[in-house]
């Protein structure tokens, strides 16, 4: 091949996307011998929108750039992904072009021709129609590719795949079945009984179908022999679609052991699991949003797919969290001073009537006089706290997934680094602004006020967007990115940002305010109170990747309607370990485009 340019094609369920994925192993596998060749890696080609990127090397510096955080790492150079995408050091493999709408699958392939010049490499999976069609709807081949498409497998072949497959005796049903496959021509004709277990038996998927159910799954194969069971291909293929799922949990329990990553790591029932994923491939395939059909999950896009996050929602969010940060506020710091009162009563009444007696009479006014202010207090501060909230929220649904990083290891320089950057940031801008407000009373009382902002505001914000810048660089040693690994990055990033900007300004500024007052009691619980309520506040309303909080309400609504687990990361993680689902990038597929579509025809449950 000059320029090794490759395009896959063969009808559904032949193994399209199993050869692309065998061959970027094994290029992979190689790649020591050759070490000038590009890097293949496999991507759907559903995200690329042409209208946004008209050329191949944008696209692709994008989603090296979302896909892999290590190319963001501190010591590689700017722009890293934009470099190797457009410098050639990328072998794409672009699965799934066949289903895109034939209009998107045009474009794609005049994009590609304005895109690559005469050293890129490229290799496009897809249908062979649907590839003969937008080919035509363009107006041009992709330039220079070489096509192949797979022979169908022969009944013998199957056969022999299958016999490989059974255990040493087999039941007579099985014999049978082989005996079949054996004798059946390869150009049989549907009249012929045989046909539509031939036909069934041409293909991987049907293969793998075969061995999973009724192999694995220890079942009598005897009545696919029977025409009055299943008239024709589509039939046996849809019992086989029927019996995956529990033929899977069934004979795969769930293991915790991490060399055993094809087993699932929690139980699950066949009929549940069914129902669950067919409200995701019903969602996938008719986007409540009117979106166009998808073959990628995005756990991220779950809010905005299922239009979760209503104006009512959104409102009761707010008004939940703004009550709940208002109340948590107010109590602390109600509390803390009412205790303070309760305490100066006590010994005021302790020494004349006894300590015992004192401290019961302090305790009681105390937590009076502390829930009577703090309730008041936290109704008014809990209706601002969700108002603000609640008009965040509608944004939610749009944000990227975060990154966090949380290893220490290696990574001790950095820290000690963003932290030093913050804290210098942060002294100066806080004695700033307390100079300016400070020098209304004069140049020593402005002096005082910016030390003591610095000291309070400024230190502890600081240091936290320290932290933060920390967490949020890449190691050069990241993974790719997969979707558990995106979903437990976001989660981990939105509840690192509430807890350290609240606790660090919370608990700084309700000590000094305590201890300057010579109330070290009312310091703490102010500095809680104030802690928890600022965090919780900043963390729902400051920075841009919010997704992981979008899917928290989205799966929690979902599943009271019955339509997902409520934990519905590690159900998809079990999922795939299964091998009902495959992980491309942050996103899951189903295993098969129609096992999608077997399964979005599962009515709605009423």
């Amino acid at each position: 091949m000059n320029r090794r340019r490759l395009v896959i094609l063969g009808g559904p369920g032949t193994g399209k996307t199993t050869l692309a994925v065998q061959l970027v192993r094994e290029l992979l596998a190689t790649r020591a011998d050759h070490p000038a060749d590009p890097v293949p890696v496999l991507m759907s080609v559903a995200s690329w929108d042409t209208e946004v990127f008209p050329r191949l090397h944008q696209w692709l510096a994008a989603r090296l750039d979302q896909d892999y955080p290590a190319l963001r790492a501190p010591d590689q150079p700017a722009d890293m992904a934009e470099a190797l995408a457009a410098r050639g050091h990328i072998l794409p493999v672009l699965d799934g072009l066949d289903e895109l709408p034939p209009a998107v699958q045009q474009a794609l392939i005049v994009a590609l021709n304005r895109s690559l010049a005469d050293t890129d490499q490229l290799i496009v999976t897809s249908r062979t129609t649907e590839f003969a069609r937008a080919v035509d709807g363009a107006g041009d081949v992709l330039t220079s590719a070489l096509v192949i498409e797979p022979q169908p497998v022969t009944p013998k072949t199957a056969a022999a795949y299958l016999e490989r497959c059974l255990p040493p005796q087999p039941s007579a049903g099985w014999e049978q079945i082989l005996s079949v496959l054996r004798t059946t021509p390869s150009s049989t004709t549907a009249e012929n009984p045989d046909a539509t277990l031939a036909a069934v038996a041409s293909t991987a998927l049907g293969l793998w179908l075969l061995r999973v159910v009724y192999i694995d799954g220890r079942a009598d194969p005897t009545p696919l022999l029977d025409p009055g069971h299943f008239p024709g291909p589509e039939q046996m293929r849809g019992h086989l679609f029927d019996q995956l799922i529990p033929a899977l949990i069934t004979t795969r329990p769930p293991s915790t052991d991490p060399a055993d990553p094809f087993r699932p790591r929690r139980r699950h029932n066949p009929g549940q699991a069914r129902r669950w994923l067919a409200y995701l491939a019903r969602t996938m395939t008719h986007p409540p949003d009117g979106s166009p059909p998808t073959r990628d999950f995005a756990w991220w896009r779950l809010a905005q797919t299922t239009r979760s996050l209503t104006i009512t929602s959104r409102l009761a969010v707010g008004l939940i969290s703004g009550l709940a940060i208002g109340l948590v506020f107010e109590l602390a710091i109600g509390l803390a001073g009412g205790l303070d009162v309760g305490l100066k009563v006590g010994l005021e009444v302790g020494l004349e009537v006894g300590l015992e007696v004192g401290l019961e009479v302090g305790l009681e006014v105390g937590l009076e006089v502390g829930l009577a202010v703090g309730l008041a207090g936290g109704l008014d501060v809990g209706l601002k706290v969700g108002l603000e909230v609640g008009l965040t929220v509608g944004s939610w649904p749009s944000d990227e997934p975060g990154f966090a990083n949380l290893r220490l290891q290696g990574r001790e320089a950095l820290l000690a680094r963003r932290l030093a950057v913050g804290l210098v940031f942060g002294l100066v801008v806080g004695i700033a602004v307390g100079l300016v407000f400070g020098l209304v009373d004069g140049i020593a009382a402005g002096i005082a006020a910016g030390i003591a902002v610095g000291l309070v505001v400024g230190v502890p914000f600081g240091l936290t967007f320290g932290l933060m810048e920390w967490a949020e660089v890449p190691a050069t040693t990241e993974h790719a990115t997969a979707p558990m690994a995106s979903w437990r990055a976001d989660r981990a990033l939105n509840l690192m940002r509430a807890t350290t900007f609240g606790l660090a300004f919370g608990l700084a500024a309700g000590l000094a305010a305590g201890l300057a007052a010579a109330r070290l009691t009312a310091g703490l619980g102010t500095g809680l109170g104030v802690g928890l309520g600022v965090g919780l506040t900043v963390g729902l309303t400051v920075g841009n990747h919010r997704a992981w909080l979008a899917y928290l309400i989205t799966t929690y609504r979902l599943a009271r309607a019955g339509h997902l687990p409520r934990t519905l990361m590690p159900f998809l993680d079990d999922a795939h370990r299964l091998g009902l689902l495959r992980a491309v990038g942050p996103v899951y597929q189903f295993r098969h485009a129609d096992l999608q579509d077997h399964l979005a025809a599962d009515p709605p449950p009423r």
